[in-house]
């Protein structure tokens, strides 16, 4: 095994400087010497027979256990000399066909029940709260920022994501607006505040319920802002408009034509959606078995030639897409930085291996947008393709509108921050 790890390693690495410590006491040197020096130490033949049968599951795994150990560099740095260097590079046989076995029963991994769709959020989302307040801005905004400028931080880039799709959505004052997957209450908030309008917010976690109404509470804002416990297949009602932000992610691909058929049901013959969710250049695939197995369980991202079809079949219409490439590594960075300037905090609410954990979920998922085939996509959909302008002009226009009711109107924070 480990002759098949360092042929491999010698065929895929010319760029950077990878150095694996073998079990067998062999230490080998990959790439051309360039960039962060990096070296691993694998600690025993279990853990490079792992590696070698499956390392999309395995890596993560092993680095969690300490059989995979970073002697010099990062865990980022090491996952980035792999991925800048393994993109579009043929892979061995056994790693065909589990990915191929991953693409096939996907479906099965990704049947969200309304129940098992709550146990998964519940997984994720109702950790303990103290942790999302390490790494997150002050408005727990957890979806891809939107970086105007090269030296935003990650509070004004998550204020730009917000502004951002509020001026997409063509607001007036008193219209009523869904909000499907919540979160902390952070969008819906904003939109109750800057733009008058009455919001309904949609989530299946116990925790971001309880925040999200605490805060429409202490802000003023819960007779224009309510937050419930629900499943959005079971809402009701018609609205003028619906947003749903890093939420599509948890659907399934076998629930898409069911997301959209509600989605129709819901919006108003006149209304405006729109869908930010996390999507993939390179065509349908398979999730992560590791993010599946650790992180997220029954989610998938999707591309877009998945996401289309179900749109146009539900009888809606797309009015616009706006592809959003490296905005979401740098979300990822920043939120890693943060979480590593506070990682002793991190393990006295859980442990070690929790953060060695959360560290690679960080890590892997900021070099799969940067090096990789992620991206993020926002699509404005409609009933009739009149209900938006002819141009684009209205969306810088309706930002500028924001902005400058921002400077008037004290940033939404955390209830207690």
């Amino acid at each position: 095994m480990g002759r098949l790890l360092a042929t491999y390693l010698k065929n895929c690495i010319k760029n950077g400087s990878l150095t694996v410590q073998y079990p067998n006491g062999n230490r080998d040197t990959y790439g051309d010497g360039t960039g962060t020096p990096v070296t691993v130490e694998l600690t025993s033949k279990s853990a490079e027979r792992l590696l070698v049968l499956d390392p999309a599951l395995r890596a993560g795994e092993l680095f969690m256990d300490g059989s995979l150990h970073v002697t010099q560099g990062s865990i980022y740095d090491f996952l980035a000399v792999i991925t800048s260097n393994t993109e579009g590079l043929p892979i061995n046989w056994s790693w065909r066909i589990l990915n191929k076995l991953r693409v096939l029963t996907r479906r099965f991994h990704q049947h969200n029940t309304q129940r098992r769709s709550k146990n998964n959020v519940a997984h994720h989302y109702d950790l303990d709260g103290s942790l999302y307040r390490l790494f997150l801005d002050s408005d727990r905004q957890y979806s891809c920022a939107y970086f105007e400028h090269p030296d935003d931080n990650l509070e004004n880039a998550q204020l730009a994501k917000k502004r951002h799709i509020a001026a997409k959505m063509c607001l007036e004052d008193g219209m009523e607006v869904l909000d499907i997957g919540c979160g902390w209450g952070g969008m819906g908030l904003y939109l109750a505040d800057l733009c008058g309008a009455d919001v309904t917010g949609l989530t299946l976690s116990e925790e971001q319920y309880g925040v999200a109404n605490g805060r429409a509470s202490d802000t003023g804002l819960a007779d224009r802002a309510r937050f419930e416990l629900m499943d959005y297949r079971d809402c009701q009602g018609q609205y003028d408009r619906i947003v749903s932000v890093g939420m599509f992610e948890h659907v399934g691909v076998g629930n898409f034509p069911t997301f959209f058929k509600t989605a129709h049901r819901l919006l108003k013959p006149d209304g405006v959606m729109l869908l930010h969710s996390i999507g993939r250049f390179d065509g349908p695939g398979a999730t992560n078995p590791w993010v599946d197995k650790y992180i997220f369980p029954g989610g998938y991202i999707p591309a877009l030639s998945e996401v289309l079809p179900t749109i146009e079949k539900a009888g809606l219409k797309v009015t616009d897409i706006e592809i959003l490439r490296l905005h979401y590594a740098e979300t990822l960075k920043a939120w890693r930085e943060r979480f590593l300037a506070r990682r002793d905090e991190a393990r006295a609410l859980y442990d070690e291996r929790f953060c060695r954990m959360w560290e690679f979920y960080l890590a892997a998922s900021e070099t799969a947008f940067r090096y990789q085939d992620m991206m993020v996509f926002q699509i404005q959909i409609t009933r009739d393709q009149e209900a938006v302008p002819l141009t684009r002009d209205y969306i810088m226009e309706a930002e500028q509108r924001l902005r400058e009711l921002e400077r008037k109107v004290p940033r939404l924070r955390l209830a207690g921050e």
